[in-house]
């Protein structure tokens, strides 16, 4: 996808980005909430271990004791708490955390590292469900985090109205963002799409109303193809 050049004489990726292997061995899982995000990262992260790998599994916000901190602000609480820009901000804040203490380490060091969002969710959230627009995002990414970006993006594609049920069947605190309607998250889906359809060599876009073992299925082909692996999916909860 396309971002916004930095202006400064010393480069984004300069300043910001880790010295991490040549092998970049990030995997994001993206899509709207209740679409089944977490389960499937768990399931990816035991096939890899199964696997013999060095993997860590890891989430956003979050992932870090600095950026969980942050978290606990984004998504409890009521939506009108924080607007579209605090939460970018946050979200921005709790995501250079969490990959200056977690996410960098681990690739520096050539392990495999699984993460539940990234900065797609900021894009397709804050950017173009909250109206902020992609060039917003997009700047403050190069300011925050350079030119990084995951080596695969694996976006679970599932209709709002499911997805919300689900997310609300888990009956826990963090309902801030659920809590902003069905209308909202039909934009964050879209939003995916969009971001999916845009760049096809980093995104895979997996049909999430399947049942779960058949996207577990789709999910690890789609790893196996990206990086040459022979992983065997794992039908775990």
């Amino acid at each position: 996808m396309p971002r916004s050049g930095a202006t400064s004489s010393t480069s984004s990726s300069e300043r910001l980005e880790p010295k991490v292997s040549t092998d970049n061995r990030m995997i994001v899982i993206e899509g709207v909430d209740g679409s089944g995000k977490s389960l499937q990262c768990r399931r990816l992260h035991r096939s890899f271990a199964s696997a013999g790998a060095d993997v860590i599994l890891t989430r956003e916000p979050g992932g870090s004791p600095a950026a969980e901190e942050i978290r606990r602000l984004l998504v409890e609480g009521e939506p009108e708490h924080w607007d579209d820009m605090t939460e970018l901000l946050l979200m921005y804040a709790a995501r250079r955390a969490h990959l200056r203490d977690t996410v960098w380490p681990a690739l520096a060091a050539g392990r495999w590292v699984i993460s539940d969002r990234h900065a797609d969710s900021s894009r397709a959230f804050q950017g173009i469900a909250g109206e902020l627009g992609l060039d917003t995002v997009e700047h403050l990414h190069q300011l925050v985090l350079g030119e990084f970006a995951p080596a695969l993006v694996l976006v679970l594609d599932l209709p709002e109205g499911v997805a919300l049920e689900r997310a609300r069947q888990r009956g826990d605190h963090e309902d801030r963002f659920e809590k902003k309607g069905a209308e909202y998250h039909a934009r964050v889906r879209a939003a995916f799409r969009q971001l999916a359809r845009e760049d096809d060599e980093r995104y895979v876009l997996i049909d999430a109303e399947q049942d779960r073992d058949a996207v577990s299925r789709a999910v690890t082909d789609a790893v196996n193809c990206r990086f040459a692996l022979k992983l065997t999916p794992d039908r775990g909860d």
